[in-house]
């Protein structure tokens, strides 16, 4: 096949890049590098350094007859959503009208889009949340998922772009940025490794459910062979608190930190986890990796970064 990555030289974009061309596809990467790197982008890809919200991307679709598109760029900070909610729609509404358009016109097939499992249901009335839980988002980047999501269906249902909705959980792993708006795991692993002092907001006891991206490469990969358009949550079904993660983290870095709170973050959700058993059954999806040998790979890998 012929895809187009999104986001391709970020975190999560990099690992599924690497992943299809592993399996034989041709790849071609569409990123600005306003967070990812270059570095990340796998050498047999090609890299277009480009914004989506760019008129010139057309050219890019111009050049490739693209099967795919795998769209995983995005404006991902939940607290810059809430400061700066017109940035915010611009870069993940604006910007997905603009692939969406070119796709149509130069005849893609199909879109996996990367859509958020926590906030695209806000606080949940039960836990896990399956598809069917209500969707609440709580901020403007929750809703611009949202939004996204019915957008797909308007494509589908006019123009006949199939769509893979994936509604991802917390994930972490190698590639994470330790600053932006990385995830805790990332910060914990880079502070610990440096000797730095990584604070806690709130008593700690919030949790998430937090998925390994390798796993959600696995996603990915299976996404490309179905044939229908639908919505899967990806992630553990189980949750963990960020108390628990700075204890196996500071073992895992046999750091010697306090455990040192700070105040909490003003409308933090609490608790977060999904039910990812619809993936199971309809794409054969189960998450592999236990947190406990993920979070050691990733700290693996901020060890490695750090001695290069």
């Amino acid at each position: 096949m012929k895809i187009l990555v999104t986001g391709g030289a970020g975190f999560i974009g990099s690992n599924i890049v690497d992943a299809y061309v592993g399996a034989g596809h041709e790849v071609v990467v569409v990123d600005d590098l306003s967070t990812g790197r270059k570095e990340n982008v796998n050498p047999k890809a090609r890299l277009v350094k480009i914004d989506i919200q760019d008129p010139g991307l057309e050219r890019v679709f111009q050049e490739t007859k693209f099967d795919v598109i795998n769209h995983h760029a995005a404006q991902m900070d939940v607290r810059r959503s809430v400061a700066d909610p017109k940035f915010d729609a611009s870069v993940n509404i604006l910007g997905m009208l603009n692939l969406l358009e070119s796709g149509k016109k130069y005849g893609v097939g199909k879109v996996i889009f990367s859509s958020t499992g926590g906030a695209i249901y806000g606080e949940q009335d039960y836990f896990p949340a399956d598809e069917q839980h209500p969707l609440r988002p709580l901020s403007p980047y929750g809703i611009t998922k949202l939004a996204t999501e019915k957008y797909l269906f308007y494509y589908q249902a006019v123009y006949g772009i199939r769509h893979v909705i994936l509604r991802y959980a917390n994930i972490y792993g190698p590639r994470q940025n330790p600053h932006g708006e990385a995830g805790v795991v990332a910060i914990f692993a880079d502070k610990m490794l440096n000797g730095d002092q990584p604070v806690i907001n709130g008593d700690g006891k919030q949790t998430r459910d937090y998925v390994f991206v390798g796993d959600v490469v696995q996603a990915n990969l299976l996404a490309l062979k179905h044939a229908a358009s639908d919505i899967f949550n990806i992630g553990t079904g189980i949750e963990n608190d960020v108390n628990t993660l700075f204890r196996i983290i500071r073992k895992s870095t046999s750091s010697s930190c306090e455990e040192k709170h700070a105040p909490a973050k003003m409308g933090e959700q609490l608790r977060s986890v999904i039910d990812a058993s619809k993936a199971r059954k309809i794409l054969a999806w189960a998450p592999t990796v236990s947190l406990e040998e993920g979070l050691e790979r990733t700290v693996q890998f901020f060890r490695s970064k750090k001695r290069s």
